[in-house]
């Protein structure tokens, strides 16, 4: 069963590197993410831990490694974390949105309701559970997948529609599409409820010390410091100074409440029906907070 706010003793050393370590030398390997919507929760990390080794790596890579165990916290997607009952969500610090996400995009090159092809880009698995999950139980529409790789365009593919994710969905690409999806908005507008793109999360008996308050205290500094970080990062993706700021601020949400919890539940029950996720997670609402 999947659980919250846990922290779990190690008795054996375990390898790390060219090093050994034990519980009276602790390194708590952590998995994160570069990417812009997780600037907030990374700010000044390496600071505040350390301690602590930190790999910057894709979201599916770090999943992979935290459940090889060569991480014992990681950034994860949701989806991933749905594949084992024995991960624990470890902070209140998430990725989610409650309405317009802007960088996860539906772009149909026909009404909505007649997709029968759909490309998939392959950076995130979460957006395709989250699209398909969309399409089926809104409109009853299953289309036939194939994928977008990375690099791709899609000028690329001559599927009746694409999901876009990241900076590839902030900038538009060119049409004519009859129908552009924000996947957050149509979340928000069908369910009522946020939606968690991805969380910290520990595997079972990683010694983890106090990174579980760390990693709040990290994402309380990235959201007093939106403003420098957008300043910092804006070129890079392609906005301005004021655009990014208002992506970090007006679209992401970086806290973890039983609202953002509900929306999680609601997506895991249809991750289940749809065979994305296995059945019997339970997610208790230890490290909820109210916002």
């Amino acid at each position: 069963m999947g659980t919250l706010g846990q922290s779990y003793g190690r008795s054996r050393p375990y390898s790390l590197g060219d090093c050994t370590v034990t519980q009276n030398q602790s390194v708590v390997r952590i998995g994160a993410v570069n990417y812009l919507n997780t600037k907030p929760l990374v700010f000044g990390l390496a600071e505040r831990a350390p301690n602590a080794r930190i790999v910057f790596d894709l979201p599916s890579r770090l999943a992979d490694r935290l459940a090889s165990g060569q991480l014992d916290v990681a950034l994860i997607p949701s989806v991933e974390f749905f594949q084992d009952p024995s991960y624990t969500i470890i902070s209140d610090a998430c990725i989610g949105c409650r309405g317009s996400v802007l960088s996860v995009k539906l772009f149909s090159r026909k009404p909505v309701s007649r997709i029968r092809t759909l490309a998939l880009d392959e950076g995130s698995r979460t957006s395709v559970t989250l699209v398909r999950v969309l399409l089926e139980h809104k409109l009853g529409v299953r289309p036939r997948l194939e994928p977008l790789p990375i690099g791709a365009s899609v000028n690329d593919t001559g599927a009746d529609a694409v999901l876009l994710i990241g900076d590839r969905a902030i900038h538009p690409p060119a049409g004519p599409f009859e129908e552009v999806w924000d996947l957050g908005d149509q979340w928000w507008q069908w369910t009522g409820v946020p939606f968690v793109f991805a969380m910290w999360t520990a595997r079972s008996q990683a010694n983890l010390d106090d990174i579980e308050a760390t990693l709040s205290a990290v994402r309380d500094d990235g959201v007093d410091n939106l403003a420098l970080i957008a300043e910092k990062e804006s070129a890079a993706v392609g906005m301005t100074p004021t655009e990014c700021l208002s992506y970090l601020r007006d679209n992401l949400h970086f806290y973890l409440s039983p609202r953002e919890f509900r929306g999680l539940e609601l997506f895991y029950q249809h991750a289940v029906q749809l065979g994305t996720a296995p059945h019997g997670l339970q997610l208790p609402l230890t490290h909820a907070i109210d916002t």
